[in-house]
């Protein structure tokens, strides 16, 4: 008996903008406050976009240790060479376990300055507890090559907003609606990761209802961005070597459901998770008056309010002075 699949109904093309017509201020209004995708085309220009490519991270960092995912370490120049023979019928390992800046902080340079349309906002204040103080966003390298992929249909954890800006190659997204959760069958243990693990051969008989989910898709190519906003589901695949970031953003439109997931039940005890609400509902009222009154126009100088509610690149700390802790964010 042939498996039969699900092949979901309506299909609907993300959003596309060019940043000389969308200015950050007007995405944050239009899209990051709304929960809506979008395509920002010549987001960055970054010297990573003249510089790298799978060639080159064999090349400069063939000899150092990486880990590809949570179980498969290997050297760059070995993972590299698996990308280059990866293809669809034989799929290569896909990295999503790199961080930048505390595992390779070498490449930071090639990923500066910030990008504007995934500022990390609430994550660069040192009012942030450390464990979700970045400043740069999380910044994490993305690399595989013809038919691998990311291997868990998923949004983002913490509630964050979620970013893929394309350095090398091209990369296939798709991507799910929160309002179509239940179509895409999460998993009771981790309620942000499918049951469905390839979207283009989902069984029918074991998910009937994920043919009713609304499927938003796009083509990522090198310089354009990516904004996934809280809880839309997604997935991406790539046809060639493919080289891009990840980031996460976290401001007021998605501060209380952070705060409700980060100290709810099964964050530790209730005399650890209460003093921790209370601080985050504390600074989350000082963040809200800061982003409030002294909308994203322009950069405040180098002032302590400034320095507690960053809202631009200008006023965070260095790069070279942002914590090296190793990161864990999915």
């Amino acid at each position: 008996m042939t498996n039969q699949f699900v092949r979901n109904e309506r299909i609907v093309a993300v959003e596309r903008q060019h940043s000389s017509k969308l200015p950050p201020a007007q995405f944050m209004r239009d899209y990051v406050a709304n929960n809506r995708p979008v395509v920002i085309e010549d987001a960055v220009d970054w010297p990573a976009l003249r510089n790298w490519s799978p060639e080159y991270f064999r090349a400069q960092l063939g000899d150092k240790d990486v880990d590809v995912t949570y179980r498969m370490k290997m050297k760059m120049g070995e993972f590299v060479d698996a990308v280059l023979a990866s293809s669809a019928e034989q799929p290569g390992p896909y990295l999503y376990r790199l961080f930048i800046c505390p595992h390779m902080p070498e490449l930071l340079p090639d990923v500066l300055p910030q990008n504007l349309y995934c500022f990390p906002y609430r994550f660069a204040s040192p009012l942030m507890p450390m464990t979700w103080r970045r400043p740069d966003g999380y910044i994490k390298l993305l690399m595989g090559g013809a038919g691998s992929r990311f291997p868990i249909v998923h949004f983002d954890g913490e509630n964050a907003h979620a970013s893929v800006t394309q350095v090398y190659g091209e990369k296939e997204f798709v991507m799910f609606p929160p309002s179509d959760s239940a179509s895409l069958y999460p998993k009771e243990h981790i309620p942000n990761h499918s049951w469905i693990q390839d979207i283009e051969h989902a069984d029918a008989e074991r998910f009937p209802l994920f043919a009713h989910a609304t499927r938003y898709q796009a083509t990522l190519r090198p310089g354009e961005m990516m904004f996934i906003p809280c809880g839309w589901w997604h997935a991406a695949r790539v046809s060639g070597p493919s080289i891009s970031i990840g980031q996460n953003l976290l401001d007021g439109s998605n501060w209380a459901r952070f705060v409700s997931l980060v100290c709810g039940p099964g964050t530790g005890s209730l005399p650890k998770r209460l003093p921790r609400k209370v601080w985050l509902n504390a600074v989350g009222a000082f963040f809200n008056a800061r982003e409030r009154l002294l909308p994203p126009r322009r950069a405040l100088p180098r002032n302590r309010i400034a320095r507690l509610a960053p809202m631009f690149p200008e006023e965070v700390r260095a790069p070279g002075t942002w914590p090296m802790a190793t990161w864990t964010q999915s």
